[in-house]
């Protein structure tokens, strides 16, 4: 029954994160407009905002001027639904559950919205800084399974490690290709939230799957003819879903290297 409330709860969220994706980057109001039809400028009643369903009883389209809405609205929120169900099962009700939704949350949009537009918009970033300080001063009370320690300087040095890695990464592509941007500077600031919710060894982890599943998609790209050296393929995505795997299986995979190939 929890499950099902936080589904719930997650499909309601995903219906604002897709408000969030198609407003922030035009830089208009997230809150104070209300939702409109982008084709015929029709505001949508409520029966036409109910999550998942409203898109399958109306085929994708709106229900006024019949033209197709995009794929994306419901993807988002079948995702936000399942992410948020998949962590309350690993957590359960825990203040371990609350900063982690905050952080997914936060991730999807930035995950869209990099996949659309190439951009990671600063004020993601600054909320994530915000949400990131408030966990830094929840854990000088009280303990953060992730961190795997109590040492207040653990988050701290998350903030730095990711960040000046890809920091590090983007002064040195500079430097051989003058002409071409290697790193965007969005996806260097954003691990500096992701090193406050992770602590700087599931932020290292966390930064290796991110690079290992950008480089192995570009090498599919490249081979399957879709894209070549020079074309610009976001990272941000990749980011997401290497925190996705961190938080959810991060230990498991750190004890099974150790014990692999460390014993």
């Amino acid at each position: 029954m929890i499950s099902y409330i936080i589904f719930v709860f997650g499909l309601i969220i995903g219906s604002f994160l897709n408000v969030c994706i198609s407003r922030i980057p035009q830089e208009k109001a997230v809150v104070s407009n209300p939702s409109r039809c982008t084709h015929c400028g029709t505001r949508p009643k409520v029966f036409d905002l109910i999550p998942l369903v409203s898109y399958l009883v109306c085929t994708g389209k709106c229900r006024y001027c019949h033209q197709k809405i995009p794929a994306r609205y419901f993807l988002v929120e079948m995702i936000t639904g399942i992410v948020s169900v998949t962590l309350f099962i690993k957590y359960g009700l825990s203040a371990d559950l609350g900063f982690f939704l905050f952080l997914m949350y936060l991730l999807i949009v930035v995950f869209f919205i990099d996949l659309e537009h190439q951009i990671i918009p600063n004020e993601l970033v600054m909320i994530g800084m915000i949400g990131g300080t408030a966990l830094f001063i929840y854990t000088l009370f009280r303990p953060f399974h992730i961190y795997a320690d109590h040492a207040w300087w653990n988050p701290l040095l998350g903030l730095v490690s990711g960040s000046g890695f890809l920091l590090s990464v983007a002064f040195i592509g500079s430097l051989l290709y003058k002409n071409e941007e290697v790193m965007g500077m969005g996806d260097v600031k954003l691990f500096a939230p992701i090193g406050l919710f992770l602590g700087w060894r599931m932020t290292l982890l966390a930064l290796f799957l991110s690079v290992v599943l950008g480089g192995m998609t570009s090498l599919v790209l490249i081979v399957l003819g879709k894209a070549n050296r020079k074309s610009t393929i976001p990272f941000g995505p990749f980011i997401v879903l290497g925190v996705f795997i961190t938080v959810m299986w991060g230990w498991d995979i750190a004890h099974w290297y150790i014990n692999t190939y460390w014993r």
